[in-house]
């Protein structure tokens, strides 16, 4: 139980380094989904685990209709975990998560097969998941790595990673001393968008070298 009452306390004390719009305690417990979702999270998996796997995923139920939020009771999630207007996340059974992780609106932490056993995603300390993203499968985002929003990723990311695109495309940060930072989406970089540019200005030159030879 203390450990459960801990858990919580640093839930909402990460939140006020995370989100600039959180005045006090008060407005938290009462107007934030995600905040009510994870904390009955850590309630329903203490049930789980307790082998009351029926009353956990009806509490479970009754968090989504709240709050539009959906964490199976069965998911590992570590600590100081935040999610930022919650509406529409899916988190699924074997998904694991680390410590310091946070997600946006709309993600979704899915699995690819009907097989039983490990089927959903892991997501290491300090990963951030952009609005809408998806990761898919039994695989693994490295520390400190960070999901642009609406991506697609079904394939393994190494830490210190940055990943963007559908299907989700991993840019490696080398400098792994680089202190975390959270998603500024206007600083991540687009490498569909730069190879696009790259092939408008091949064919600007072809096309330039073509009516050299017309005339």
């Amino acid at each position: 139980m203390l450990k459960l009452i801990n858990s919580i306390r640093e839930d909402f004390r990460s939140i006020y380094d995370r989100d600039p719009a959180a005045r006090n305690w008060l407005e938290i417990v009462l107007c934030y989904s995600g905040v009510q979702a994870v904390t009955m999270h850590r309630v329903n998996h203490i049930l789980w685990k307790a082998g009351l796997k029926t009353l956990a995923r009806f509490m479970s139920t009754l968090v989504r209709w709240f709050t539009g939020i959906e964490i199976h009771p069965g998911a590992n999630i570590g600590r100081r975990f935040f999610i930022d207007h919650g509406m529409g996340i899916v988190i699924g059974e074997t998904t694991d998560i680390g410590d310091d992780v946070m997600l946006y609106q709309g993600v979704v932490l899915g699995g690819t097969s009907w097989n039983k056993g490990k089927r959903h995603p892991t997501l290491e300390n300090n990963v951030v998941v952009g609005a809408h993203a998806v990761v898919l499968g039994p695989i693994t985002i490295g520390h400190h790595s960070k999901i642009g929003a609406g991506s697609v990723v079904t394939h393994e990311a190494p830490p210190h990673s940055s990943i963007v695109g559908i299907p989700g495309k991993v840019l490696h940060r080398h400098d792994e001393n680089v202190p975390h930072a959270e998603l500024e989406h206007g600083t991540m970089p687009d490498p569909y968008g730069d190879a696009i540019h790259s092939l408008n200005d091949r064919i600007k030159l072809l096309e330039n070298k073509v009516e050299e030879l017309k005339k």
